[in-house]
């Protein structure tokens, strides 16, 4: 144990193993602790809503008490126990409500569990505990103790019968501390006459003139740690002040008069912690990267939340496989971290990010690594299992503010967050303030003060957008650089034609603002169409272009006369008839009209040499007296669809042609090729056909 304690300003402490930092103690004079002192409060507010009171007691701040931490002898009623047993703490569903225990003005004896952090105030609890070598005191309670470190049954059955023994006095509850066990009996008499002598005084002075204020304080640091700390294991006490050394001794001298030959004091040249190497590795304690020595490294963001720690496997190539390499960085890992939350003090949620691990009992191994590690650890913890995605969490106690927070201050130019604009969008936000303070009247010139950098972006990138904004608005623009400023600090002056200041925010805004509705462009005759007009074009426009052929068809030739099928055949060589696609969703079917039209076709063609038009055009089929058949299927509607793209289009049955007989239902299937054919031919352009 190394002390470097400077009067009247700071007091650090380092418990070294084999040359190796593994807790740090530190306390300034200027932000003294005051953790474990016991005051006399008075309560200035209760808050049902969450089920807490503030108490003055003499500090600063409020002290912050809730309904958990309330003793029950300020429970209502005479039903209500005036002392609870120790290790049984009253649950918190059978706990009356606050505010009917606690009244504004009620005066109580309250005892500070931890420091306030950030704007917070200290947070209190009734339930008194009263710290000796061997021995926690805590009145106002029943039953005796061990502490919950001792895992040994046989240890803790023999300081209870000690403990028994000695006969301790009731309303008053003791906890034998962990440097307790195996020590005799007059060892932990001597301990307990200290406590209870320590009782009286508080009685004393709270049965005086003290309404609120303080009721019996902490030793100092040295005394603190010493009492605390101070083990078997600790070979030696290094101070490196005399009246610290002092002290120290006569203390080991009441609590340990075996250990008083373990203190010495330094009288070297060299300052203490660089002597042993110490000052080197509290620097490296702030850092937020931490290298591991197989090449791993951790990385540390502490939030107001949480303390997030990211494991990284780095230069890590010692192993054969990935999953070697993620088990051998997380066993470093697992002792860094403890030993970096202790360096640290860091408290509240912990979440870890360890590298994925497939084998179960890697991940069971590193998990009691963490456990194992943890022991050590005096504040409480509670770990949790890895998760499914890597993640460690866990719990540790916040006792106070961290060696961070106690040690820095926020960047008066980040404000903590570690970023700043940069210049060129202080410059753009520099042009907009400027612009919209342009535009009231009221204005006569403007003045702008920046910082240097922002200043040299403004007045040479920026220029010709500044000298356009005076030009508009008819204001000048004066630029200042202020040389201690903040980056991103813009502080904009107005001023009248008087040179009066005019402030921004006061001045009123203009009313309605100006808006003319977007016209569409004129369109220049002979100029080619713009992409919008040709999206809103349809996909066929109607062709308008004059036809110069001259017209050869007779006037004996139908509208639009197909090919026949007999000349179909012949050109066959020459064109192969396209095969009509199969439409989804069923069978291609043929309906009887179709048939009966083609057989009528071929035989007018046959009787009087000329072509007939029958492909496009269906007859309707007749009953055996000779009538129309009204009632026969209609094409369906895609077939009409498909005919009227071919120019022939016949909405409904028409009759066969003049000398065409009709068709039979005894006709040969050739006429259904010869359907497929005039198909094709229908949508081919018309031919002129010569008779016999």
């Amino acid at each position: 144990m190394l002390i470097n304690c400077v009067p009247r300003e700071e007091c650090r402490i380092a418990i070294v193993t084999d040359g190796k930092l593994e807790e740090l103690y530190q306390e300034q004079a200027s932000v003294a602790s005051h953790v474990g002192n016991i005051y006399a409060g008075r309560v200035v507010n209760v808050e049902p809503a969450i089920q807490a009171a503030f108490v003055d007691f003499g500090l600063e701040r409020n002290g912050f008490l809730h309904i958990s931490d309330l003793h029950p002898r300020y429970f209502p009623g005479k039903d209500g126990q005036d002392s609870e047993q120790v290790g049984n703490k009253t649950r918190h569903r059978d706990r009356p409500p606050i505010q009917s225990c606690l009244r504004r003005g009620q005066e109580v004896i309250v005892q500070i569990l931890k420091e306030g952090i950030g704007t917070k105030g200290p947070t209190l609890t009734s339930y008194l505990s009263i710290p000796g070598r061997y021995i926690v005191m805590m009145p106002f309670m029943e039953r005796l103790g061990v502490s919950r470190k001792v895992e040994d049954d046989e240890a803790r059955r023999q300081a209870r019968t000690i403990l028994n023994d000695l006969a301790p006095p009731k309303d008053f509850g003791f906890i034998i501390r962990t440097a307790g066990i195996g020590r005799t009996k007059t060892d932990l008499k001597r301990d307990l006459s200290y406590l209870l002598r320590l009782w009286k005084i508080i009685e004393q002075k709270r049965s005086g003139n003290v309404r609120v204020g303080e009721l019996y304080a902490e030793s100092d640091l040295v005394i603190r740690t010493i009492r605390d700390i101070f083990s078997t294991g600790i070979d030696r006490i290094v101070v490196d002040d005399e009246e610290a050394a002092r002290r120290a001794r006569d203390y080991l001298d009441i609590a340990s008069p075996r250990a008083t030959s373990k203190v010495f004091l330094y009288t070297d040249a060299i300052p203490l912690f660089d002597r042993f190497d110490i000052e080197r590795q509290i620097d490296t304690i702030n850092q937020r990267t931490i290298h591991l020595p197989s090449g791993g490294s951790l990385v540390f963001d502490q939030t107001e939340a949480l303390v997030a720690i990211d494991v990284n496997s780095g230069k890590m190539r010692s192993s054969k496989d990935a999953e070697t390499t993620a088990f051998k960085t997380n066993e470093e890992a697992a002792d860094e971290i403890c030993r970096q939350l202790r360096l640290r003090d860091l408290g509240g949620v912990i979440i870890m990010d360890l590298i994925d691990m497939r084998a179960a009992r890697h991940r069971r191994s590193i998990e009691q690594q963490f456990r194992q590690n943890l022991k050590n650890d005096r504040a409480r913890t509670k770990p949790l299992s890895i998760s499914q995605l890597g993640i460690l969490e866990m719990t540790r106690q916040r006792m106070r503010p961290s060696l961070e927070k106690s040690q820095t201050i926020d960047c008066v130019h980040c404000e903590g967050t570690g970023k700043v604009k940069s210049p060129d969008t202080v410059v753009r936000e520099v042009i907009r303030r400027l612009a919209m303070v342009g535009q009231y009247e009221k204005v006569a010139r403007i003045e702008v003060t920046i910082s240097p950098d922002v200043a040299f972006h403004l007045l040479n990138r920026k220029r010709a957008e500044l000298v356009h904004l005076e030009q508009k608005n008819g204001k000048p623009v004066m630029v200042r650089v202020n040389q201690s400023g903040r980056i991103d600090v813009i502080e904009l002056a107005a001023f009248d034609a008087r040179g009066g200041a005019v402030d921004p925010a006061k001045v009123r805004k203009p009313g309605k603002p100006a808006m003319v509705p977007v016209e569409r462009p004129t369109r220049v005759p002979g100029a080619p169409p713009t992409e919008a007009e040709q999206a809103a074009a349809p996909d066929t426009a109607p062709d308008t272009t004059p036809d110069t052929t001259p017209d050869t068809t007779p006037d004996t030739i139908p509208d639009a006369a197909p090919q026949s099928v007999a000349e179909k055949q012949d050109d066959g060589a020459e064109a192969k008839p396209a095969r009509r696609r199969r439409r989804r969703g069923g069978r291609r079917r043929k309906s009887s009209a179709n048939k009966t039209e083609q057989t009528a076709g071929d035989t007018a063609g046959e009787g009087t040499g000329q072509t007939i038009a029958a492909s496009t055009e269906t007859a309707a089929p007749t009953d055996a007296a000779g009538s129309v058949n009204t009632d026969a299927r209609k094409p369906s509607r895609s077939r009409r669809r498909r005919r009227s793209g071919s120019g022939n289009v016949a909405d409904g049955p028409r009759k066969p042609a003049d000398g065409a007989k009709p068709a039979t239902q005894g006709e040969s299937t050739e006429t259904n090729r010869g359907y497929r054919n005039s198909v094709v031919a229908s949508k081919a352009p018309a031919k002129a056909s010569t008779t016999g």
